[in-house]
């Protein structure tokens, strides 16, 4: 028996574990307090939401794009992000009755802000070491950036753990995230899995939403409702060499600005707002129901995550997608069907990433990204 599988066997990765995400829309840090036990489900104890300031997003915002003094920006953004995530875990605490010394370890993606994995690097910003001292808990980060080493691009990381919690035998399902950036997971009725990012998806609705409405987002999809899908200016964003390219494939904020967008929209300047909005909502669900359609065409169900989840105009246009694509008769829902609610679904993932590196069991699939192999991703920073 190998060492890594002799880990998991014996139960010493096992425990409580706390994840933490913040994803492309840089709105705060979603987290989970998570019980794992060799042999038995994993059991999710307690959730947290902590947001961030709007100085500290816009801090973010601005290290999208290369300026001044980058170096001593990004620190003093990771140290704000560490701070906010340490803020996540005492409550986390709080809320699962665990205190520092019985959680065996963090699990912490970082804040994205820049993916390049075609030049070979990935950079998630954080200061897991402070994150380390400010909580004494073990923390484990920098997940990405050993699939990158291995030729793969990074990203998404989720399809192993949706696979683990979501599959089923002789089933195809989709797992859609629609975060900043929209990606699925197929989980194909022969065991096979596959995942890949899609396109934008909150990214450039929040964006939108907030030059017209000076709001973060479009509360539950009204500003996209109250307009209509311009064809013409569908077809222009829709005319994009990433959405034809073949997976493996992952994308973000680099090619998904407001520079992209303010590009297409050069040739539509009378077009009303809530008709921008209600097209680029189009645009979302035109690009996952069309990979939905080339690659698992056989799909009993579509399962959504990510803060979309909460968007039901969103989730509708998706439905409406997929029976235009050919998909026809198959049902959008949240992950809430599958018994965990959609809010929790990518903080889930990090703490089961982190038990993995614990574990040294493999966190990647190289089918999805494309590496060389599984590897065992994440650095530790004992506390």
């Amino acid at each position: 028996m190998g060492k890594k599988a002799e880990a998991i066997e014996t139960g010493k990765a096992d425990g409580v574990y706390f994840g933490l995400m913040s994803g492309t829309s840089m709105d705060g840090v979603d987290g989970v307090a998570v019980q794992f036990a060799t042999g038995k489900p994993p059991v999710v104890l307690g959730e947290a939401h902590v947001s961030f300031s709007q100085g500290l997003r816009d801090a973010l915002f601005a290290l999208q794009a290369s300026g001044d003094n980058e170096l001593e920006r990004e620190a003093l953004a990771a140290n704000a992000l560490a701070t906010r995530y340490a803020v996540c875990c005492h409550e986390l605490q709080s809320m699962s009755g665990y205190s520092a010394s019985k959680v065996r370890a963090i699990g912490v993606h970082g804040q994205t802000v820049r993916h390049r994995p075609e030049k070979g690097y990935t950079r998630q910003i954080n200061n897991p070491a402070l994150l380390a001292e400010m909580t004494n808990i073990d923390v484990i980060a920098d997940f990405r950036s050993r699939d990158v080493a291995a030729g793969g691009q990074g990203a998404p990381l989720v399809p192993a753990f949706h696979a683990t919690i979501f599959g089923a035998k002789n089933e195809t399902r989709v797992v859609c995230n629609l975060g900043g950036i929209s990606n699925i997971t197929i989980l194909a009725a022969s065991g096979a899995v596959r995942g890949f990012d899609c396109g934008p998806a909150n990214a450039l609705l929040d964006e939108w939403a907030h030059r017209h409405l000076q709001r973060p987002y479009d509360d539950g999809g009204k500003f996209a409702a109250s307009g209509e899908v311009n064809r013409p200016l569908l077809n222009a964003l829709l005319d994009e060499p990433f959405f034809e390219e073949a997976p493996p494939k992952s994308t973000g904020r680099d090619l998904f600005n407001p520079a992209w967008l303010d590009a297409k929209l050069a040739a539509f300047t009378n077009l009303a707002p809530a008709d921008v909005q209600a097209t680029l909502t189009a645009l979302t669900a035109t690009t996952v129901a069309r990979e939905i359609e080339r690659h698992a065409s056989d799909a009993r169900a579509v399962y959504v995550c990510g803060g979309g989840a909460r968007n039901p105009v969103l989730l509708k246009m998706l439905e409406q997608a997929l029976n235009e694509s050919g998909v026809s008769g198959v049902p959008v829902m949240t992950t809430e069907a599958l018994g965990v609610p959609p809010q929790q679904v990518e903080a889930f993932a990090f703490a089961w990433l982190a038990m993995r590196c614990v574990a040294r069991e493999p966190g990647n699939l190289a089918a999805v990204t494309g590496a060389a192999g599984e590897r065992v991703l994440g650095a530790i920073y004992p506390h």
